[in-house]
């Protein structure tokens, strides 16, 4: 027998091998999966005489189908477009040799084709090639050759689709999807147009509400207009405001205002100094406040009363370069101990030792009111033991980003505020603000960098004076006509 032997990486190119040699007649007999790749043995089709040793009768048109081929009324596993899986047999008649053994020699065994289904779709779509003309005439998944039939055009392969169901699903999921983006598109700009239908009626009323304050008590509503313009919020001033009679003049609305404002802020005379009570407070704010300075003026304060030996530092600013270092000049020149800690553990025990100490001063890290270490840092002070804090505010800032810092360093243990940079600041009110209506006491004021003049017990009279500071008639800051309905209005909004 001339036995042929094809292999290849994937049985669809020993295939391709074996009809460019033998023909689409040719028979497979066997096929087996090897050490990388595929092996096919077959035969030409006019050698199929040699497979018996006794004279046959000539077979019928047959078709061999592979194993993958599907009995009759069972569904087909794969597409009948893909010939490259199945070979047929010829219709010619064995030639018989020409003289018969007498005994008949059993057939050997000849199994179906069934290839290794080693390729993956994308593969088949990248590698697929025409069909062989010869290939054409047999369909096989029947058993009865397919040449009557009319030809049907050439079909193109078609890509690895997804399940019926899935494909089904997946237009219907992206009308939804739209449906829904267009619907919160529409939602979107509907509130934005109701917030601004909102803002104008606002804005309508105020005007409205405010020439009717100016008609009924003129000089409740201009006192309403100052303190807006001298820094104050819009809920503290139409509280203050509320303590100016209707009928009352200019001079005395301002001092009925002067008044109220004294009443509310919280500031700590001479009796309540803490460098006499004593104690352990932690210096807490944002960076740049002025923290270690004034954690120096502190310092010399307590010296002078209490000598250096009553006093302790620590430092808990191990970010700032040079920060450590600036609180050990001013502890040497002071003659004051200066203890470096790193969590709350060293600062637990670092207390522990310092228990003899009339006053214990903290200088902590400075980090903005949104970082989240700040309420780590509130957490390590709190864990340390009785250790209260002062807030210090920038009396250069808005009014918003005081409260702003006020609520993040919030807690039991705030014992107070300490107002810093007065000096650098054009008025007071927003940072008098930020005391009353946080309900602070303010323990002390520093209007400069000199160590330890700068620092100041509160001045009731010298605050309420820079805080109520009037404008000129020509500062850009100064309110004309509904200017202050309409601040009135935003503040409303915003809230």
């Amino acid at each position: 027998m001339n036995v042929k032997r094809y292999y290849a990486q994937t049985a669809r190119e020993a295939l391709r091998a074996l009809k460019a040699e033998l023909g689409a007649d040719a028979i497979v007999l066997s096929n087996r999966a090897v050490d990388g790749g595929v092996e096919i043995l077959a035969l030409p089709a006019d050698a199929v005489g040699t497979l018996t040793g006794a004279p046959r009768p000539a077979p019928a048109p047959a078709v061999v189908r592979s194993a993958n081929a599907t009995p009759p009324g069972a569904p087909r596993p794969f597409s009948g477009d893909d010939d490259d899986f199945h070979v047929s047999l010829s219709g010619r008649p064995a030639a018989a040799p020409a003289t018969a053994p007498a005994a008949r020699r059993p057939a050997p065994d000849i199994r179906p084709f069934d290839p290794p289904r080693m390729e993956t779709p994308d593969y088949l779509m990248r590698t697929r090639a025409p069909l062989h003309p010869a290939a054409a005439s047999v369909d096989p998944c029947r058993e009865t050759p397919v040449a009557a039939q009319p030809a049907r055009a050439a079909q193109p392969a078609a890509a690895p689709r997804a399940p019926a169901g899935e494909a089904a699903r997946a237009p219907l999921r992206d009308v939804e999807d739209d449906r829904i983006r267009t619907l919160q598109d529409a939602n979107v700009k509907l509130a934005d147009e109701l917030a601004g239908i909102r803002g104008m009626i606002e804005r309508q009323l105020a005007g409205f509400a405010w020439g009717e304050d100016r008609r009924k008590a003129p000089a409740r509503a201009d006192t309403v207009g100052e303190l807006l313009e001298a820094g104050f919020s819009a809920v503290l001033a139409r509280r203050l405001a509320e303590s100016v009679d209707a009928d009352a003049t200019p001079k005395s609305a301002r001092e009925a205002v002067r008044d109220a404002l004294a009443r509310e802020l919280r500031a700590m005379a001479s009796d309540a100094d803490i460098i006499d009570q004593g104690g352990v407070f932690a210096l807490v704010g944002p960076t740049g406040v002025g923290k270690t300075t004034t954690t120096a003026k502190l310092a010399a304060r307590c010296v002078v009363r209490h000598g250096a030996d009553k006093l302790a530092l620590i430092t808990t600013d191990g970010y700032r370069i040079g920060a450590q270092e600036q609180l050990r000049i001013y502890g040497r020149i002071l003659g004051v101990p200066v203890f470096s800690v790193r969590d709350a553990a060293d600062l637990r025990q670092t207390l522990a030792e310092l228990r003899g100490k009339h006053m214990v001063l903290i200088d902590t890290m400075g980090m903005s009111q949104r970082d989240r270490m700040v309420a780590e840092q509130a957490a390590m002070l709190m864990g340390a033991g009785n250790v209260r804090r002062l807030l210090l505010l920038n009396a250069t800032c808005r009014g918003d980003t005081l409260d702003d810092v006020v609520r993040a360093y919030r807690g039991p243990d705030l014992a107070g505020c300490i107002l810093t940079k007065v000096d650098e600041a054009a008025s007071l009110a927003p940072a008098l603000g930020a005391a009353v209506s946080n309900e602070l006491d303010v323990y002390y004021v520093t209007n400069g960098q000199r160590v330890p003049e700068d620092i100041h017990l509160p001045n009731r009279a010298y605050l309420l004076h820079r805080a109520l500071r009037e404008h000129g008639e020509d500062s850009p800051w100064k309110l004309q006509g509904n200017e202050a309905a309409m601040m009135l209005a935003a503040a409303g909004a915003g809230a």
